[in-house]
This record gives structure tokens, sequence and C-alpha cells, in this order.
């Protein structure tokens, strides 16, 4: 059985005014084997929750497979050290998997380590076309509508979220993980299996921006990228050239646009 995903521990609490023994609910980490017809791929650490969600994400996220329809066979085996989401792929997709080859320990901070080569932490990214068009105030107070959906942040204060918002209904669906890029493979993953198309809306994430989040976005298809941190200078370009719509400093009813503003109906005839 997979541990809970947090726990409460012991600690001591260490101010100016003294020392005082403290109980605090912390996230818990769990190392996630990601298996493809018996040869492990990847192995990450997770929280150990929504582990299906986050396998069927990170597998479309990182193009092992295109559509869920490619997955014969699915299985979780739980193990002492942690837990194995074991894929059975169709044919067409091993003879693929075989040429791109991914071996990395992902730590929570970086969804590129260990790849084997330059090419495959830049690897082309698809063109996201979308007709979407965003309310600047759905934008604006995305990430507090996506604050309410957090009970593990609530409990741990220590674990990012990724939100699926659609245009007129809010939050529809969310996840939450100690590494930002797996609350996105496991919004993803979720999305896939409950048939929601990530071109009807936008991502939002509790996070910085960084290479992965727009790599993962583009292969999903969604066409808007919304996050209450800084994206890096790179994210930019990246999303500029896949078509992606990037809103960064998402907070207080305000927001930066760094890429595609046409989507986002702001009102404004011109920049100042």
């Amino acid at each position: 059985m997979a541990p809970r995903p947090s726990h409460s521990l012991p600690g001591l609490s260490v101010r100016r005014d003294g020392v005082r023994a403290v109980t605090r609910s912390l996230p818990e980490e769990w190392p996630v084997a990601l298996v493809y017809d018996g040869t492990t791929q990847a192995v990450m650490m997770a929280s150990p929750a929504d582990l299906e969600d986050f396998a069927l994400g990170f597998s479309l996220t990182e193009g092992v497979i295109e559509t869920p329809d490619q997955v014969e066979d699915f299985e979780l085996v739980t193990h002492e050290a942690g837990c194995e989401a074991r894929f059975w792929l169709a044919p067409g997709r091993r003879a693929a998997l075989q040429q791109r080859r991914r071996r990395m320990t992902g730590p929570v901070g970086c969804g590129l380590c260990g790849i084997d080569s330059l090419e495959q932490a830049l690897r082309p990214l698809p063109w996201v076309a979308s007709g979407l068009r965003l309310d600047q105030a759905e934008l604006a107070h995305a990430t507090d509508a996506l604050r309410a959906r957090q009970p593990l942040h609530d409990q741990t204060h220590a674990v990012h979220a990724a939100g699926f918002l659609r245009p007129g209904a809010g939050i529809v669906l969310a996840r939450e993980d100690v590494g930002r890029h797996n609350a996105l493979d496991k919004l993803i993953g979720a999305m896939a299996r409950q048939d929601i198309d990530p071109a009807g809306g936008a991502i939002v994430m509790t996070s910085r921006i960084s290479v992965e989040l727009v790599q993962k976005c583009a292969m999903a298809g969604c066409p808007v990228l919304i996050a209450v941190s800084a994206p890096t200078a790179h994210a930019v370009r990246l999303a500029d050239g896949a078509g992606l719509t990037l809103a960064a400093f998402a907070r207080s009813g305000a927001f930066d646009l760094y890429s595609h503003p046409d989507r986002i109906q702001t009102g404004a005839s011109d920049v100042a």
C-alpha cells in the first residue's frame, strides 16, 4: 500500500524568544518507476496520490505515447521501497520508444535530469493551434481559484498544484504534488482519463514557468499557460515558438503576458 501523501512529524521551532516542540504535517515523497514493456524508462520522486493520472500524463507529455489507446494494459505494483507503473504498449509505440530511450531519476525540482543528449532537452514542440479566447478577469483570478482546490497544500504548505481553467466554468480539475511538473503530469493524465480536451481551456500553475512546463503543455495541446510566478527567458522563447500563450505573475487581479496575447480579451486597444 502506498504511504499517505502527508505525515505529522515532531520537530523543534526555534525563534528569537525561545525553542518549543512542534508537530508539522509534512508532504511525502515516494519513488515511482515508469516501466514500459518491462524496461524502466524513468524513476521520479512524487507525492503518492493520483499515481495512475501521473503515469498516464507523464507518458503523454514525454512522447512515450500519443494517445491513451496506445496503452494495451496497465497496472500499479506497490513495493516496500516505492511503486512501479507498468505499461504494455501497442506494437507501433514499442518501436518508437526503442528509438528514444530516456533514463532519468528526477528530483522534484527538475524535469530534465539524466537525459542523454542536449537535443532531447530542447526537443521540437508541436504548434498549438486553438481558437480559445479567455476573458481578462478569468485569467486575473485564475490562481486565486486554484488556491481553493489545494487540500494537501492546506495541510503542508509545501506542494504545488496544477489546475484546468475552462472559460465560464472556472477551475474544473486540479492535482497536487511535491514537484510542479509532476502536478502538471497528474492533471494532464486526469484530463485524458476523463476525456477533457486541453485545447478548450488554460492550465494554471502555482509555480514559476520553466522549460519543462512549456514542453508538457505544448505536448498536451493546451493553448494557454498561467502561473503565479515568473517565467524563465527560454520558457518564453519556447512558448512563443510553439504558439502558446504565456501569462505570468498572475496574482492580486493582475498578470503579465509574454507570448501570443491575442487569446486574452483585455479590452485594451494599445499598449502604454
